[in-house]
C-alpha cells in the first residue's frame, strides 16, 4: 500500500482538528500554545504534501514549510515569554483568570 495526497490531507486535516479543539476548549495557556503548534504543523504537512505531489521538480512548498517553522518558533518563543511574565504576577496560567490584557 502506498500512501497517497489523500492520505496525507486526510491526516493533516485530523491534526488541525484536534489542534483547533484543544485551542477552543482548553483553559491552560500552555496546552493552548500546544494545540496552536499542532495546528501548525498540520499546515506544514499540507505545504510539503502538495508539493510532493503537484509539484514534484520545485521545492516551493518545502521552503514555505522551513519558514512556517522558523516564524512558529519565535511565534512559541514570544508566547511563552508572555505567559511566564503573566505567571510570575498572577501565579496561574489559566486564561479565564487573566484580565490583564484586555482593554
Amino acid at each position: 500500500m502506498t500512501i497517497g495526497l489523500a492520505h496525507l490531507l486526510t491526516l493533516a486535516a485530523m491534526l488541525f482538528g484536534i489542534g483547533m479543539y484543544g485551542a477552543l476548549s482548553r483553559k491552560n495557556a500552555v496546552h493552548v500554545m500546544m494545540s496552536l503548534e499542532l495546528m501548525a504543523n498540520a499546515v506544514n504537512i499540507n505545504l510539503v504534501a502538495l508539493s510532493r505531489f503537484l509539484t514534484p521538480d520545485a521545492l516551493t512548498g518545502q521552503f514555505f514549510s522551513v519558514f512556517s517553522m522558523v516564524v512558529s518558533a519565535a511565534e512559541i518563543g514570544l508566547g511563552l515569554a508572555l505567559v511566564l511574565a503573566i505567571y510570575r504576577r498572577r501565579r496561574t496560567v489559566e486564561l479565564d483568570a487573566i484580565d490583564e490584557l484586555r482593554g
